[in-house]
Order: C-alpha cells, then structure tokens, then sequence
C-alpha cells in the first residue's frame, strides 16, 4: 500500500504527533531568530554607516561631548554602542590612582563584551535545535518503531501492511528532525562567523580610538588639532559597516 504524507499523519498516534509538532516549533524558532538577526545586523550598518561618517569629524576635533551625543542617536549601531560607554568613561573619570586613558581601556574590554552579546543574543536557539532536533527525530523514529511492533502483535502476523505504517512513521520522524537540525547548524556557523567578523573590526576599531585618547590626553576639549598623526577610527568604522551588510 501506498502512503502519502496525509495517510502518514493520520496514522499517527497522539506522541508521534506531538514529536512533530515540537520539531516544527523548533524550525519555526530558527527561522524567526535567524531573520531578526539578520534585520539587526542589517540596521546595525546602516546605522553605522550613519555613524563613522559624522564620529570622524568630532574625534579630528576632540569634541568628545558631541561624540556622545551621536552615540546615544545611533543606538541600533554596535560600534556607536561600543564608542558611547568608553567616551563617556573618560570624560567622567579624573587624574587619580587610575588615569582616565586607563579607566577608558578597562571600559572598551566591557563594553566589547556587552556588543558581543548583543551581537550573538538568539545564537543558543540555534545551537540548541541543532544538537538536540536529530534527537528528538530519533524519538519519534522509537514510537514508530513501537507502532510497528503494536501493529504486528494486533494482526497476529508480520507481513508488510502490519508494519509499512509504523516504519514509514519512524521514517518521517527521522527525516524530519534532520531537516530542521541540519539547517540550523548551518545558520549558526554562517551567523557565528558573520559575528565573529564584526566583533574583530570592533576590536580594532577600539583599539583606534584608545590610541586617539591616548594621544590627546591633556588636550583641550573642541580645540582644533595641531597636526594630524593618526588616522581617526573612521575607516574602521566603515570596514565594520561592511562586514555587517
């Protein structure tokens, strides 16, 4: 006898049902975490884009109050997130046991790890449905397997009709759990190694900016530069900006 997907489904019992109903939330979850993360780090360039280009200009002239200001109107962008906190750290802190470069310093290294988990926030859905969706697909395949049995030991014999229904059950379990698991690991990796390009321009993108405050420690805030003799974070900027479309 043939079955189609309907026959299958309706000759399924109450667990096997409910094994297929957890493995399509579970393809669900991906999906809508894999578009929200897209849509985030889609936003997050445009708006760093935004960003690097009006940040360049302020740091040039050491207006680092206005910085701020840019920072807090560019929210959905992780490099201004990451710019905001270690401005603000350096023009809060005062020449003391820790000078403001270093409290700057020590406030990059948090806040790099505060964007990185923005960054990967939703990334355990995947991780999750990815080690454990072949799992519960082979659950499904033990009820079927338990069906099929029930089947044989109802008809008194072992001829196919008795089994087809319960083997083609724990089949579809199977095949089931390995298209929702298989994807997911795909979107991981491809996510997580989008992130990690991101997260080393941002790394670098710091570590431009330390060096700017390092190097107009003392100097007058809004005072023109002298001369220029560092390149200002501005093209790290637009590098992560990159990386995120």
């Amino acid at each position: 006898m043939a079955f189609d997907l309907a026959h299958i489904w309706a000759s399924m019992g109450v667990l096997g049902k409910s094994i297929a109903g957890v493995l399509l939330i579970m393809a669900i979850a991906c999906a809508g975490v894999t578009v929200e993360r897209l849509i985030v780090l889609r936003k997050s360039s445009k708006e760093s884009r935004k960003f690097a280009g009006r940040a360049g200009p302020l740091i040039n002239g050491w207006k680092l109050h206005e910085l701020v200001e840019v920072c807090e109107s560019h929210r959905a962008s992780a490099l201004a997130r990451l710019f905001g906190p270690i401005v603000q750290r350096y023009l809060k802190s005062t020449d003391g046991n820790v000078s403001p470069v270093e409290m700057a310093r020590n406030e990059s290294e948090r806040s790099l790890e505060t964007v990185g988990a923005d960054l990967r926030k939703g990334l355990s859905v995947l991780a999750s449905v990815g080690s454990v969706a072949p799992f519960v697909g082979l659950l499904g395949t033990v009820v079927g397997i338990i069906g099929a049995f029930q089947g044989i030991a109802s008809s008194g014999s072992g001829g196919l009709a008795a089994v087809s229904a319960g083997i083609a059950e724990a089949l579809i379990e199977t095949a089931f759990g390995l298209m929702v698991a298989i994807p997911a690991v795909l979107l991981f990796n491809w996510l997580t190694g989008k992130i990690n390009t991101i997260e080393l321009t941002l790394t670098r993108s710091a570590g431009e900016l330390l060096d700017e405050i390092e190097n107009n420690h003392g100097r007058e805030l809004d005072s023109p530069r002298p001369s220029v003799t560092s390149e200002t974070p501005e093209p790290a900027a637009v590098a992560e900006a990159k990386a995120l479309a």
